[in-house]
């Protein structure tokens, strides 16, 4: 299914990461927001928000479009930070994601939306 173990068998937290330190990742504690847009008839956006800053987003984007098959793109905003699009509703593959590569925590996520 997902798939960034090391060979060793060990999940590798760090893969996403910007060269920050274990200690760095493991101590965000802020929430992540998985809200559904509806854009026009049956078209939607799944955004992801809150994520820390020690993440690679684009790394995180590349993985997620692969692994959900849907496009997507990192929008940077001055006021909400910076935001992770994906087309169409992917919320709960969202949450298994961070989940299984240990991204973040079960009680982190906030899913919003229908």
């Amino acid at each position: 299914m997902f798939d960034s173990r090391e060979p060793n068998g060990e999940i590798d937290l760090l893969s996403f990461s910007k060269g920050a330190k274990f200690k760095d990742v493991k101590n965000f504690s802020g929430i992540i927001h998985i809200r559904l847009h509806q854009r026009n008839g049956r078209k939607s956006l799944t955004t992801i928000q809150g994520l820390c800053t020690v993440f690679d987003f684009d790394r995180i984007t590349k993985a997620l479009k692969k692994e959900f098959c849907c496009n997507g793109c990192v929008v940077e905003g001055c006021e909400l930070g910076t935001i992770i699009q994906l087309q169409g509703d992917q919320r709960e593959n969202v949450k298994k994601f961070f989940l299984y590569e240990r991204i973040v925590n079960k009680k982190m996520i906030k899913i919003h939306g229908i």
